[in-house]
């Protein structure tokens, strides 16, 4: 299931390109842009919106496609910008290096811009396979990048004086994990709003995972800087909870999760599937056995 998820984000995300394609494209431009999303990682949330899709009996496959396509296009926009000079001034990400290291700064402004179009174009593109679910999957994209709670405002967050460790993981990671929950029920003909929490959850448990990571992994694992949240005084959950109360509150907010899932035909198998992205968060010194 892992590698059948992984192939249908790369042939969705391959599918937007062609999107981009054409003569008079910029050639930096184009080739930031493939470079932000090929190769990829691991491309967890658009795996958590096709597994959404499926326990939710997805009947249009090619528009939940669309839409994990989409959450991943975010995403990579996301770290576009955040590695930037003005933000983390990241030089490395996913092991090389970052794209405004490899293209500059202005190619790497415009990119993330671009890739947050192209995530609406790679919705637009399917519009005729449900068009009746489309407006609501525009909505829960639209609500995860913007204000007042989206990926911007997150990063907004960051240029405040002062925030609170919730609203800001809320909005810099959750909002991105909603929409994959959200999104996936929605493409599938579900209501997105009931699939909310459970991606709100999830978030929060990455985010604290990250933040724990950042302390305790090495720039070889992450293939991207460590550390960065103490050099730049940003909220980390490592450094307000400290590191036993982050692990208990990531295996709370998993376990809340997990409670969370609305009634659908494929509960049992999303059960799993979350359980199996959760085991994967912690460093392995940290990881705890299961009671």
């Amino acid at each position: 299931m892992f590698v059948d998820a992984i192939a249908r984000v790369e042939r969705s995300l391959a599918q937007a390109f062609t999107l981009t394609k054409g003569s008079e494209s910029p050639p930096l431009l184009s080739a930031a842009m493939r470079y932000a999303v090929f190769p990829g990682g691991a491309r967890i949330r658009p795996r958590l919106c096709l597994a959404v899709a499926r326990a939710c009996d997805e009947d249009q496959p090619s528009l939940s496609s669309a839409a994990a396509a989409s959450i991943e296009l975010l995403h990579c926009a996301s770290l576009v910008h955040d590695d930037l000079p003005c933000f983390d001034d990241a030089a490395t990400r996913r092991g090389r290096a970052s794209v405004h290291k490899a293209y500059g700064e202005r190619i790497a402004v415009l990119t993330g811009d671009a890739l947050l179009v192209l995530a609406f174009q790679a919705l637009a593109r399917v519009f005729e396979c449900a068009p009746s679910r489309l407006g609501g999957l525009i909505n829960i994209v639209a609500r995860a990048v913007g204000a007042p709670n989206g990926i911007i405002a997150g990063q907004s967050w960051e240029c405040e004086p002062t925030v609170s460790l919730t609203q800001y993981q809320r909005a810099k990671t959750g909002a991105l994990f909603a929409a994959a929950t959200s999104a996936g029920a929605c493409s599938a003909g579900y209501d997105g709003n009931q699939w909310q929490a459970l991606g709100e959850r999830l978030g929060e448990a990455y985010q604290i995972a990250d933040d724990i990571r950042d302390v305790f992994s090495t720039e070889y694992e992450l293939g991207k800087p460590i550390g960065r949240d103490e050099i730049l005084d940003r909220p980390n959950a490592v450094r307000r909870l400290g590191v036993d109360s982050s692990v208990r509150r990531l295996e709370e907010l998993v376990a809340s999760a997990i409670e969370s899932i609305p009634e659908c035909p494929g509960v049992k198998d999303l059960q799993t599937h979350i359980l199996a992205e959760a085991s994967r968060l912690l460093p392995r010194e940290l990881a705890r056995p299961a009671a």
